[in-house]
């Protein structure tokens, strides 16, 4: 096919007819051509006015369809500029995302409900349940963080700690991170990032790790959408609340005991316990 056959088979569409048949208006296809996600093929230098390829008008379709998935600019111009295979594994990982967002606000929704309600009384977590926790060595990292910084903290102090362990024969048991005081809007704890060694391997010389006395908790067992915070606070106030009533008394920081690997974990699974120990 020579260039004047290929022209016909790919016609120039005035952007008027390209907004028609494409469904964007002519507004949001001047949006995308300043982002670069969306070039006209033609642009006349004296008028500045635009033609598309017939050709495009998949690509306008498929951006049509991102758009309503209120997928944001850059993710779509990320998705259109990839090739074809890679473009469903982006798309699953942006729904995945969603998702995972879903479920945590869902979470906070039943938080914030019982709140307003004065509800604080209804438990709808599993119900609070006790154990005995044998004496542990632990390596750990000590930190003052606010809000913001507590996820990505705990995952970096984590990765450290683990790394760390590798040369004490390795995790020997649930990474946990112990709240010595509050975090939230005022407060900045601190919180220490805690991961079990085999307790034959202590060192003195490692500052950095302690032992952990044995003792009994009590603790609510999470769903990694009910870890988010704030909604994660009803868990403490639900364990907070069974001692009470319990007339058992807390005698250390609590604590989030991390059982699973929360980066692979759906909204769904359980990754988590809540736990303070007690007497």
């Amino acid at each position: 096919m020579n260039a004047n056959d290929a022209r016909a088979a790919d016609p120039l569409l005035s952007i008027g007819v390209f907004a028609r048949r494409s469904r964007l208006s002519m507004k949001a296809l001047r949006l995308y051509d300043r982002r670069g996600l969306l070039t006209p093929a033609d642009v006349d230098p004296d008028t500045g006015y635009r033609r598309y390829r017939e050709s495009q008008l998949a690509a306008a379709r498929l951006i049509v369809m991102l758009r309503r998935l209120n997928m944001p600019l850059a993710h779509v111009a990320e998705l259109v500029a990839a090739p074809g295979a890679a473009r469903a594994e982006l798309l699953a990982s942006y729904w995945d995302t969603i998702e995972r967002r879903m479920a945590g606000q869902r979470e906070l929704m039943t938080h914030l409900t019982r709140k307003l309600q004065g509800e604080e009384g209804v438990v709808s977590l599993p119900d609070v349940r006790e154990r005995e926790v044998s004496e542990q060595l632990v390596l750990c990292e000590r930190r003052r963080v606010s809000v913001e910084q507590l996820p990505s903290w705990i995952g970096a102090a984590m990765t450290r700690l683990m790394k760390a362990a590798q040369r004490y024969g390795g995790v020997s048991g649930a990474p946990f991170v112990a709240y010595h005081g509050e975090i939230n809007e005022d407060s900045d704890g601190p919180a220490e990032a805690c991961v079990p060694i085999d307790l034959a391997r202590e060192d003195p010389a490692h500052q950095a790790a302690r032992r952990e006395p044995a003792h009994r908790e009590a603790y609510l067992r999470l769903r990694k959408a009910q870890v988010e915070y704030p909604q994660i606070l009803s868990a403490y106030d639900d364990v907070a609340r069974w001692i009470s009533t319990q007339g058992r008394e807390q005698v250390g920081p609590p604590r989030e005991v991390y059982f699973a690997d929360f980066t692979s974990a759906g909204p769904n699974d359980e990754i988590c316990d809540v736990a303070f120990p007690i007497r």
